[in-house]
């Protein structure tokens, strides 16, 4: 595990490292969105981790875009490095798109598709870094070089425009908060203040990396769009001002989750779950879904972030590297 004072001089080192917007895509120009990454994103397998319509169906319909989904919930940039069980980014997802794009099952043109990913919950969370389940070595530098070289591997394969979602604040989640128990993802003793800070140090780290190597590498894109969503700014605010954002029946609710499950588990049982589930229009009051996914009404404002950044109207959290 990289130790926090290296993470949080890295962070500072990299904190300026922001670029003013550079030309992003002409209005009217994207046709066709390309997405890759986990439950945030899964569409194609019926997974969506807030339970309901995923973030990319509704830029579909907000933008008057043509979908392509690749992301599938549980996966990992690169199963090389922190492995699961599902089809990573680059070993599974990536190279279905190639295969699709070049058997026509799906027809892109470059000039008018953008491609997306969000990942590295996954990567950097329990049962990874965070717990030291990655291969033997690895650290979140490893995890954040591979994100960031999902941009590189598309543009050797034809793709031209690109949006790269930043992690969210994770340590806002039920999961890693200081007052978190108990759950689905974690049944195991754990100290959750050390989580906490760690989960901060982890993707404020993880989010510099990946901006500073993202504008190193924008020089050698030619013709290329290359777009930073800053994910975790998004959240941020709407952990700060749920008011702007949510419009729920139930009071606004930043610390809970829709769906809460706690689980008691001791000698005598494999475990059992208490679980607590808001039903209807109360469940748009929640910024979480369960203890480690956003709910529909957060995903929804992402979506309208990004189809807005897709359609060049203004967007607070995109910005054009190139």
């Amino acid at each position: 595990m990289v130790p926090l004072a290296l993470l949080t001089t890295l962070v500072l080192c990299l904190a300026n490292a922001w670029t003013s917007n550079g030309q992003g895509p002409e209005p009217g120009q994207i046709k066709t969105i390309v997405t890759f990454g986990d439950s945030y994103t899964d569409v194609r397998y019926g997974h969506a981790g807030d339970n309901g319509t995923a973030w990319p169906v509704y830029v579909a319909d907000y933008a008057n875009l043509t979908l392509y989904p690749f992301a599938i919930a549980g996966a990992t940039c690169s199963n090389n490095l922190t492995y699961r069980p599902f089809s990573s980014v680059m070993e599974g997802q990536v190279p279905l798109y190639i295969q699709e794009k070049d058997n026509g099952s799906i027809s892109v043109d470059p000039s008018s598709t953008i491609y997306t990913l969000w990942i590295g919950t996954n990567d950097v969370g329990a049962n990874a870094v965070l717990t030291g389940g990655q291969t033997p070595g690895v650290t979140i530098v490893n995890t954040t070089r591979c994100a960031v070289d999902w941009v590189n591997v598309m543009y050797q394969n034809g793709a031209r425009n690109f949006i790269f979602q930043s992690m969210l604040p994770l340590q806002d989640t039920v999961m890693y908060s200081a007052d978190s128990y108990p759950n689905g993802y974690w049944t195991a003793q754990r100290n959750t203040t050390e989580w906490n800070l760690v989960m901060a140090e982890f993707t404020n780290a993880v989010n510099a990396l990946a901006l500073a190597w993202l504008e190193a590498l924008a020089p050698s894109l030619s013709g290329a769009h290359l777009g930073y969503f800053d994910s975790y700014g998004l959240f941020a605010d709407m952990y700060a001002n749920p008011g702007n954002y949510l419009n729920g029946t139930a009071p606004l609710n930043i610390t809970g989750c829709i769906k809460s499950c706690i689980f008691q588990v001791n000698e005598s049982t494999s475990g059992s779950s208490d679980c607590t589930i808001a039903e209807g229009t109360a469940q748009d009051s929640f910024l979480w879904y369960d203890e480690v996914h956003p709910s529909e009404q957060s995903d929804r404002v992402v979506a309208r972030e990004i189809a807005a950044a897709i359609v060049r109207n203004s967007s607070d959290w995109m910005t054009w590297i190139i």
